[in-house]
């Protein structure tokens, strides 16, 4: 472990972000070339989602793997950003090429389709979360106050995962595996360190 370690040390921040974008490069050169199938915009609105999706719950394991041995705690904001930029977009595909701005129906859905109610909710639930990820913001709130703001990321994920269940309508084995995960990650960050730390080394 201490070899890997020292190993993510030697990482650059920026290169998580590099990489973090190759998902929305394939979406785009699958947008402009074909390959997204016989409905590129439900590909292209699923796919940002669940790249979303991927990175909350990476951003999310960085605590579990801290505590197995594993110190990627550096790479958190950047996974976390990469996060809402996704959900964002994912947002924005549905709003302009998916609703095509009908701006009525969009506030229909909002108040009559459980999977936008939930989706809506995990956006908006993001948007302090990436406000308030800079240095600045924890001095500035103190680290006490900007530590209870970002438990708003366990409802995040818990809204992005009900959000892809709802939405696919059939339990599929993938959606199962997001719905396992997040709900995985949640009880061991809600597990107290010290009782963690018991287990590890039991």
């Amino acid at each position: 472990m201490d070899w890997l370690n020292a190993q993510a040390r030697r990482v650059p921040t920026w290169v998580v972000y590099l990489l973090g974008l190759v998902p929305l490069g394939f979406l785009v050169w699958g947008a402009i070339f074909g390959g997204l199938g016989p409905d590129p915009v439900k590909a292209i609105e699923r796919g940002l989602g669940e790249s979303g999706l991927q990175f909350l719950l990476a951003s999310l394991a960085v605590t579990p793997l801290r505590r197995a041995g594993l110190n990627l705690l550096r790479f958190r904001r950047a996974l976390g950003l990469l996060s809402f930029i996704y959900v964002t977009l994912h947002l924005a595909a549905w709003v302009w090429l998916d609703m095509g701005l009908r701006w009525g129906e969009m506030l229909a859905d909002l108040t009559k389709r459980p999977f936008v109610i939930v989706g809506m909710i995990g956006f908006l639930v993001m948007i302090p979360l990436a406000a308030t990820s800079w240095n600045g913001a924890i001095r500035r709130l103190g680290a006490a106050a900007w530590n209870r703001l970002h438990k708003l990321s366990y409802v995040a994920i818990l809204a992005g995962a009900a959000h892809l269940a709802l939405l696919s309508k059939v339990w599929t084995t993938e959606v199962l595996i997001y719905l396992g995960l997040a709900l995985a990650l949640l009880a061991v960050r809600l597990v107290p360190k010290g009782r963690a730390r018991q287990r590890v080394s039991a």
